[in-house]
């Protein structure tokens, strides 16, 4: 549920004065149905209810100037202009990918600003967005505008460049200040409050002139409020501390010395910027306290004592709550692990007293007795294997920083297992990060097969502590030991990989000839030859084929020889006996 106000408008005709009048009694409170709730705090009683708007549960809603007009935004994506008199919806349009979950008018009522997980400004005329800002890693829970004047009076001033407004998130102990500039390029935020936790409740002084400072209150949620005061003139890299922290505790009287510490719920500053309104106590009964502080002081607790304050008249539903009768055989279920019970315990009189004393000779009991009395299985508590969870991890790792115990310590930071060293990390206090670092600094300069483990530590410290490291002003000279041991160290590595490398390169080449050189020569000769009588026969007979074949070449030889001598003998004999070959002419002739 959320609730807003409107704020006092200046009117120049005295029936739009009347109405302001009429409206300042009212109170908007959004609901988790999605509908808004108008009360009027004069009459006590419920004027109004907005409804078909959203259909989410409403983050967050503001007033315009115009007491007529409200704006809502929700966990459906949307924002939402609404006319009180009519109780209808006016404009409804999409304000992020995500739930839209705070909202900021500017001051001159003409620019809006809505953030999810990055803040919008958005035009109030065209309903587009004007800027952009990017910075928070979670929902942002709160804006709100520190100037209503641009601090460089020189330039003419629009309405709304040159103010700075500032933006909280959750999960988040960094307050940033936003500067809405005229060029689109810058983003990011000008500057940053650091906190002890979560802050959930913001207030601050505006600042109107260029010489005052912005007053800053911001309640955190362990209970702290932090005060701030600076003046806004740009750009500033290092987040800014605190002047001074405000703490309430009880005096610690009526037998128990100890103080016990009041959470502070909110606060708010009065209207001469010096004074603080504190709302502290129980949030079902808060105690609302105007005091004046002496902010020159860096820490101031007051003394308060809310018991008599707090003290509930519970005597009367006491008589009549009546004790039963068991009897000594009846078994009773006691919360816890199923299964084990503890005996009935039967009522004594008020005459006997309920305390018991430890007798001087006796000793006490141990742990495995008392459980055995309550009945509950010992073995069933025990963890499988016997190894210790990540719980009692955590409590053993804090015992070690805090007792510089050597023995503890090696035994939680040798684990090898991810998931282990992850849970431990997570579930050990904030208090002990910052010891927690230094000792595994002190580990990393010594053995190099320990480093290796705290590397793992360091890991998983870094992802889950970020934003608490990220907000101690400190940190550098906190973690330059480690800076400078990891900067050796990495210098060192990309001279030894090239090392590595050449002695890789050497090592091979030397190996192969190593293996060139055992090879021993293959001998060709076949130590055994098998003949076969087939191939002996094969040879024979290849070898008459082949003499035949010479056979016949020279058979042809000689036909072809004798063939010549026969013509030859055949003219010689022609010769003989005058036979000769005759003309085609002569023999014609003859005819």
């Amino acid at each position: 549920m959320y609730t807003d106000g409107p704020q006092r408008k200046k009117r120049k005709s005295e029936d739009a004065e009347v109405e302001v009048d009429r409206q300042l009694d009212i109170l908007a409170i959004g609901t988790a149905v999605g509908s808004i709730l108008l009360y009027s705090t004069v009459r006590g009683e419920l004027q109004s209810k907005l409804d078909g708007g959203h259909d989410s549960r409403v983050n967050c809603v503001r007033w315009h100037q115009d007491n007529c007009c409200l704006y809502s935004c929700s966990e459906d994506k949307h924002i939402v202009e609404w006319n009180t008199r009519t109780c209808k919806v006016k404009c409804k349009w999409k304000g992020d990918n995500n739930s839209v979950t705070s909202l900021c008018v500017s001051p001159d009522g003409k620019m809006l600003l809505s953030a999810g997980r990055t803040i919008k400004l958005w035009d109030l005329e065209t309903k587009e967005v004007y800027r952009h800002f990017t910075g928070h890693a979670t929902s942002v829970s709160s804006l709100i505008f520190t100037t209503v004047k641009p601090m460089n009076e020189n330039k003419p001033f629009d309405g709304i460049t040159g103010l700075y407004f500032l933006s909280g998130a959750i999960h988040d102990r960094l307050l940033s200040v936003w500067q809405i500039r005229s060029d689109r390029k810058e983003k990011n935020a000008v500057m940053s409050f650091t906190v002890t936790d979560e802050p959930t409740f913001v207030d601050l002084t505006v600042s109107e002139v260029k010489e005052e400072p912005v007053k800053l209150a911001v309640v955190c949620r362990d209970g702290q409020l932090h005060l701030f005061e600076h003046i806004l003139n740009g750009y500033c890299k290092k987040p800014l501390t605190s002047n001074c922290t405000v703490q309430i505790a009880t005096p610690g009287n009526d037998g128990d010395s100890t103080p016990k510490p009041v959470p502070i719920l909110a606060a708010a500053f009065c209207a001469d910027k010096q004074s603080l309104l504190l709302v502290y106590g129980n949030t079902l009964q808060p105690i609302i306290e105007k005091v004046s502080l002496n902010t020159t002081e860096p820490h101031i607790c007051l003394i308060r004592d809310i018991q008599k304050v707090l003290s509930l008249k519970t005597d009367v539903a006491l008589t009549k709550v009546k004790t039963p009768v068991a009897n000594s055989d009846t078994k009773v279920l006691v919360p816890g692990i199923p299964g084990h019970s503890t005996a009935a315990k039967i009522p004594s009189s008020g005459k006997e007293k309920k305390k018991s004393k430890r007798k001087p000779g006796e000793t006490e009991e141990s742990i495995e007795e008392r459980l055995g009395a309550l009945d509950i299985d010992v073995s069933k508590v025990k963890t499988p294997d016997g190894l210790p969870q990540t719980d009692s991890f955590a409590v053993l790792l804090v015992q070690g920083l805090e007792s510089n115990d050597a023995e503890i310590l090696n035994r939680v930071l040798n684990t090898r297992k991810e998931n282990v060293i992850k849970n431990t990390v997570a579930r050990m206090p904030i208090h002990a990060v910052i010891p927690l670092l230094h000792e595994l600094t002190k580990r990393l300069q010594g053995n190099p097969y320990s480093a290796s483990l705290m590397v793992r530590w360091l890991k998983s410290v870094f992802t889950l502590h970020a934003s608490y490291l990220s907000t101690l002003p400190d940190l550098i000279p906190q973690l330059g030991m480690l800076y400078q041991l990891m900067e050796s160290r990495v210098k060192t590595l990309q001279k030894l990989s090239r090392l590595h490398g050449r002695l890789f390169i050497l090592v091979t080449q030397v190996a192969a000839s190593e293996a060139v050189q055992d090879v021993t020569e293959v001998n060709q000769a076949a130590k055994l030859v098998y003949e076969d009588e087939s191939s002996e026969e094969e040879e024979g007979t290849d070898d008459e084929m082949i003499a035949d074949k010479d056979s016949d070449e020279n058979w042809d030889e000689d036909e072809e020889k004798e063939e010549q001598s026969d013509e030859q003998d055949m003219t010689v004999e022609k010769e003989i006996n005058g036979d000769s070959d005759l003309e085609p002419e002569n023999e014609s002739e003859e005819e």
